[in-house]
């Protein structure tokens, strides 16, 4: 895979932390950066297919109307002030 340099800005003071996370683990600084994309990338690709699910079981009618949760939600403040 080729590899291409990106430049942003960051405050000084998470670069340090950063540096001192790569030292404690013996990587450099590009490795470090490129795990924490790498991680942000599988967070936003996760949080995707969890909207696209949520749109296709609204789409086939697999949710609970809202009036419904609305019940169930009394429901359990009922239940805790007759306990």
């Amino acid at each position: 895979m080729a590899l291409k340099t990106v430049t942003f800005r960051i405050p000084e003071e998470k670069v340090k932390k950063l540096d001192a996370a790569a030292a404690r683990q013996r990587r450099d600084r590009s490795f470090m950066l490129n795990e924490a994309v790498d991680q942000f990338l599988s967070l936003q690709a996760y949080h995707l297919a969890l909207i696209d699910e949520g749109i296709r079981a609204d789409e086939a009618g697999e949710v609970i109307p809202h009036n419904e949760i609305e019940k169930m939600v009394a429901s359990w403040s009922k239940k805790k002030k007759s306990a």
